[in-house]
């Protein structure tokens, strides 16, 4: 599943290429994503793009009368393409530009999401309940210890709970309680406001170091067959289950919470 940093820069590649741009067309060739994409995206047609932000790991462009959200979900990919390339398998959506060119969705698994907030209003609470933006100035020193109080769940599952922060993912989440050393399975309301602070300070370095590594793939945006995975990142501890740690040469283990894969280093993190 692409992760904040991967959305991001997906946002930025994008921007360039549709910013400032009237949408001709609007196609939808499978209705059925996460949730049906709704009709009244063809009310865009004619509308101009002014602005594309992010939310947790919804895309967000904004018209004058209202806001596209777009969740790439497990394995969807968008792209800014000539608007006559062949539709390829998976294609469910495109939104086509006066300047030839076509934003497409590409969703194997079809988790993703198309939706439509009428007046930029979140009526059904896709965005209202979300936790603060990791990168932003709300989480801040302190907010990780208040929202941890009395909580007797892994750290882990803690950090990858949306009300509590946004865009979290399994892969940042491991680096960051690496880099922090504390276990994944250390009860959250059991770590000190010292730790925590320190813990929300590497969440913020990580998240942006991959977004600052990914700048190398916004190019792959425009390209209508590029599949660019994670960003190319040394990472210290995911995906390296078995192997040896990078600061101690301790092995690394592996365990499962939450249906995810949890790698750690037993000596250098803690409880």
């Amino acid at each position: 599943m692409p992760e904040l940093p991967e959305v991001e820069v997906c946002r930025l590649g994008i921007t360039p290429h549709i910013i400032d741009q009237q949408v001709t067309d609007v196609v939808v060739r499978h209705k059925q994503l996460r949730w049906p994409i709704p009709d009244e995206v063809q009310s865009l047609v004619g509308k101009k793009v002014l602005a594309i932000k992010r939310r947790s790991k919804y895309l967000m462009i904004e018209f004058s009368h209202g806001t596209l959200l777009i969740h790439l979900g497990m394995s969807g990919t968008i792209r800014v393409i000539d608007a006559s390339t062949p539709v390829a398998k998976h294609d469910h959506f495109d939104l086509a530009f006066a300047n030839k060119k076509a934003l497409r969705l590409n969703d194997p698994r079809r988790f993703g999401a198309v939706l439509w907030l009428a007046e930029h209003v979140d009526e059904q609470g896709f965005l209202s309940k979300l936790g603060p933006e990791p990168l932003s100035d709300d989480f801040t020193h302190g907010y990780l210890f208040n929202k941890a109080k009395n909580r007797k769940v892994p750290i882990k599952t803690f950090l990858m709970s949306n009300p509590v922060v946004v865009g979290v993912g399994n892969i940042y989440a491991n680096e960051a309680l690496f880099k922090a050393g504390i276990l994944p399975t250390a009860l959250a309301g059991n770590l000190s406001e010292k730790r925590l602070n320190t813990l929300t300070d590497i969440i913020k370095k990580v998240l942006a170091d991959a977004i600052e590594q990914g700048g190398t793939t916004l190019k792959d945006f425009t390209q209508a067959d590029g599949r660019p995975g994670y960003f190319a990142q040394k990472l210290q501890v995911y995906g390296r289950a078995g192997e040896k740690c990078f600061t101690c040469q301790e092995t690394l283990e592996e365990i499962r919470q939450s249906n995810r894969s949890s790698v750690f280093c037993p000596s250098c993190q803690q409880e």
